[in-house]
């Protein structure tokens, strides 16, 4: 008899977090991203999104820290993201990480950032994780 591999429990691990400017600046000096659309409120009230907004990849952080709770010591593959809407300065957000499927080598895990004052979604995408 073949031995299989345990099926992964499904996991969905949420956190709702709000941004400061502070963070965004903090990340443009870690990241060397200094965009004015992410450091500049000046700037970023001429614009249409009319506040400052995340950089994708500190959304992407954050995400990855979720992936990082359900499969703590995996490495990650591949991931694919989209941004459709902008995270600004000072909205509530909240973050989604959820198992979706297995591959031959590990899993797949759906990613989603949500403004909760308005529920349109800013960044949708998912990641492949080794087992």
């Amino acid at each position: 008899m073949t031995p299989t591999k345990p099926r992964p429990t499904t996991a969905h691990i949420v956190l709702d977090k709000t941004f400061s400017q502070a963070d965004f600046d903090a990340f443009a000096r870690l990241s060397g991203d200094d965009n004015p659309i992410h450091v500049d409120p000046d700037f970023a009230a001429g614009t249409r999104f009319a506040k400052t907004v995340a950089h994708g990849a500190l959304l992407c952080s954050v995400l990855r820290g979720l992936v990082a709770q359900i499969r703590p010591a995996a490495r990650q593959i591949r991931q694919d993201t989209q941004y459709p809407a902008p995270s600004p300065v000072g909205e509530p957000l909240r973050f989604e990480a959820e198992t979706t499927g297995e591959t031959p080598d590990g899993m797949v895990i759906a990613l989603k950032v949500t403004r909760l004052g308005d529920g349109v979604v800013t960044c949708l995408g998912q990641t492949e994780v080794t087992a």
